[in-house]
């Protein structure tokens, strides 16, 4: 039987706990401080436990202090996190230290049971490599190869600044619809299947296009992206299928289109849903025949693509009213994935904060470390209409108004003031607006993307308006 230790101050809580994973086939024990759990790990449990699920806040000290403690004494059992949302990136940092996971109060028993199933998994799939690796590599002792499997950040106690890490480009996060999203992902990923990928802007459809190419068999062939909210009509054509040397005027040399540029991999066709008729004509075509001809070309070239397309429009809707044609809605939509907002993904909001700080801290020059608790509880109360490319910009400009170690209130209330009058572009009248844009393409050299960031809308609406104003 699997043994559990319960660190909690609050006891009704923690005998409700108790008493609920005793009936899921646990050996469970309590304590309701640090220096209880210390004494029942060692006297008690002889070391001998599976898995410590503690409160961050405790009547002696931190919840990291028995976190620290452990990793001293070398018991690895994984150490599972309570915390109340609204200090969900202290969590964060034990998690820096060591710690499995986390879950935000209140507690959902079913989450919290499958994470509890998850980390144990994890570290007797960790106990086995470790195992097979003193095996094979003759390791000096089995004390230092199991030292090897922990988190390389399993002993410190202390957090460190942003800027001192090496923070990842991207991660997944932990709460449960996080945890459906990629396990759908993982799914459909090594199948053929064409995958439609529906949310809100902002949501990371690209990122999770590129984790269905990664995990598929064609993972070491190309992976190509073109933005069909960005492609002018006249040119769609040439931009999907490529074009011959004067197929039409400004046709100086030849072009290889999204198709050919994909061709063995895959193709990511962003807001498909802003596809003209015409163009959705010749792309079923496309994907019926597996051929497409470049345009102003007499022989047509085989193609082999797997297709992965995202939108924010309700396609359903657009075929009922006849914007969107039904048999291309079903040859892209195999398998449909549903992109969460931020709002939905929980305690993933500081998790998401936390390396938007990082990468903030690395391109900025800074050191910011965190939020302060009145700061934390702002980004919590906030309903990030705009996702996570809203909550990156407003971190990314917090971060550049801090003076000191942590964000707080000021800062952060001003950092998101900025991006709420950003995203309202129609200012006062068209004159203003389109003036507005030429100067963001003036200080960026013409880059779109990048003016599009400055002035904190996406690349869809800029480039809309630099067609509708003539720029």
């Amino acid at each position: 039987m699997q043994h559990i230790l319960i660190v909690e101050d609050d006891i009704a809580f923690g005998t409700m706990l108790q008493t609920w994973l005793r009936r899921k086939g646990f050996e469970v024990e309590k304590a309701t401080s640090v220096g209880a759990a210390v004494k029942l790990l060692t006297e008690t449990f002889g070391k001998e436990v599976d898995l410590v699920l503690s409160d961050l806040r405790l009547p002696d000290h931190d919840g990291l202090r028995l976190l620290a403690w452990m990793h001293e004494h070398d018991i690895n059992a994984p150490f599972i996190v309570m915390t109340n949302y609204a200090e969900v990136q202290n969590a964060v940092l034990a998690m820096k230290s060591g710690a499995a996971d986390y879950i935000a109060k209140p507690v959902q028993p079913d989450i919290l049971l499958q994470k509890i199933k998850d980390a144990m998994e994890q570290n007797a799939q960790q106990a086995s490599s470790t195992i097979q690796n003193s095996t094979t590599q003759n390791a000096p002792t089995a004390h230092n190869s199991k030292l090897k499997t922990q988190n390389s950040c399993s002993g410190k106690r202390l957090y460190e600044p942003s800027a001192k890490l090496t923070a990842p480009r991207h991660i997944e996060g932990k709460s449960e619809a996080s945890r459906q999203l990629y396990s759908y992902v993982e799914l459909v990923a090594p199948t053929p299947m064409s995958v439609l990928i529906l949310g809100a802007s902002g949501t990371g459809k690209e990122y999770v296009a590129h984790r269905i190419h990664d995990l598929s068999a064609r993972a070491d062939k190309p992976f190509f992206a073109l933005d069909c909210g960005a492609i002018p009509r006249d040119v769609a054509a040439s931009e999907f299928f490529g074009h011959k040397k004067g197929a039409f005027t400004g046709a100086d040399t030849d072009k290889r289109g999204a198709f050919e540029m994909a061709n063995g991999g895959t193709l990511f066709l962003d807001e498909v849903g802003n596809l003209s008729y015409e163009v959705q004509v010749q792309l079923l075509r496309a994907l019926q025949e597996r051929r497409i001809r470049p345009v102003g070309g007499t022989q047509e070239i085989p193609i082999d693509i797997r297709l992965v397309c995202a939108t924010n429009e309700n396609l359903e809707e657009a075929v009922g009213e006849g914007r969107f044609r039904e048999d291309l809605y079903h040859r892209i939509n195999e398998f449909t994935i549903y992109m969460p907002k931020l709002s939905e993904r929980g305690s993933d909001l500081f998790l998401f904060a936390d390396l938007f700080i990082h990468h903030a801290n690395e391109e900025l020059n800074r050191t910011v470390e965190g939020f302060d608790s009145d700061a934390a509880e702002l980004l919590a109360s906030h309903s990030w209409p705009g996702n996570l490319r809203e909550l990156n910009n407003v971190v990314k400009r917090a971060v550049l108004l801090t003076r000191g170690n942590k964000i707080t209130t000021a800062e952060l209330t001003q950092a998101m003031g900025q991006i709420r009058t950003d995203n309202v572009l129609q200012l006062h009248d068209e004159d203003t607006e389109r003036q507005r844009i030429i100067t963001a393409l003036q200080q960026t050299n013409g880059n779109k993307a990048k003016a599009a960031r400055l002035l904190g809308i996406d690349r869809k609406t800029i480039y809309n308006k630099i067609e509708k104003f003539g720029i």
